[in-house]
């Protein structure tokens, strides 16, 4: 090289020369490993690779927590509904058993039948539930 690097001022005596020497290898060891670094495919692939493992972690854990979110939200409406429909079923029982002539009632009403007649609410449960619904959409 006919000019020294970093347009420093020629070394003086042998120390100086020997001083910049020294700085110039440091200089060039540290650009041959940035070099290295840059040209080392397989490591940087790893990098990317850790980076995009972690974002997709992240991601999938805000998805997660969204649909428990959401999965509560539904089932709070469940109850809810549940609940209503179940109201409404015993209301229509009561109608259906204020209704019923006197001896069919108490033989729905005994134990042997009692089933029937819960299978009967459940029934007329599910036709008012299927009319609200229609009467809505």
């Amino acid at each position: 090289m006919t000019q020294s690097p970093h347009d420093e001022t020629p070394a003086s005596s042998p120390e100086e020369l020997r001083e910049q020497v020294e700085r110039t290898r440091a200089e060039l060891g540290e650009t041959v490993e940035a070099l290295a670094a840059k040209a080392d495919v397989k490591s940087r692939a790893r990098e990317k690779a850790a980076e995009v493992k972690e974002h997709a972690t992240a991601k999938a854990a805000e998805v997660k927590e969204h649909a428990a979110a959401k999965a509560a939200e539904v089932r709070e409406q469940t109850t809810a509904k549940a609940g209503d429909l179940k109201a409404k079923a015993s209301g229509v029982a009561h109608q259906v058993q204020d209704k019923l002539p006197e001896p069919v009632r108490d033989k729905a009403l005994s134990r042997d039948n009692r089933t029937l007649l819960l299978v009967a609410v459940g029934v007329a449960s599910v036709v008012i539930w299927l009319a609200a619904k229609r009467r809505k959409g």
